[in-house]
């Protein structure tokens, strides 16, 4: 009789473990059909119509990594409040060019062939008025 008893609440024991691993599993599925948050619009020619020169240089040579979607903030973040160029308050021209054309962290180096000297300094001199709040 004894084992009876044993064998039932085993066997209750079993099934309350099975319910709650049914309800875990079900709310994992939400959550995983929900999926991750969708990313920000990225930054493109077409979503600045009035860019300027350096800005165009920008979107078109480094809004792909450093704009808000971009995978160019992960490492930097740790580095910096502010990871995204264009909202950096800190920037110089000499700066940006320098750190550009050594690369930085996972950033590879930018060369003379990817982005002339002329485009480079419209670009740093765009981070570095973006910087200033003048754009």
């Amino acid at each position: 009789m004894m084992q009876r008893g044993w064998i039932a609440l085993a066997a209750s024991a079993l099934v309350l473990a099975g319910a709650a691993c049914g309800r875990a599993s079900e709310s994992a599925s939400a959550a995983a059909a929900k999926g991750p948050p969708p990313l920000p619009a990225p930054e493109t020619l077409s979503s600045r119509p009035k860019a300027g020169p350096g800005e165009w240089l920008y979107l078109e040579k480094c809004a792909m990594c450093h704009g808000p979607g971009g995978m160019g903030t992960g490492l930097l973040a740790r580095r910096t409040e502010q990871p995204l160029l264009e909202k950096r308050t800190d920037l110089t021209v000499d700066y940006v060019v320098q750190a550009a054309r050594m690369g930085i962290g996972n950033m590879p180096a930018i060369t003379r062939g990817e982005v002339s000297d002329a485009d480079m300094d419209l670009i740093a001199r765009h981070l570095a008025r973006a910087g200033e709040g003048g754009q």
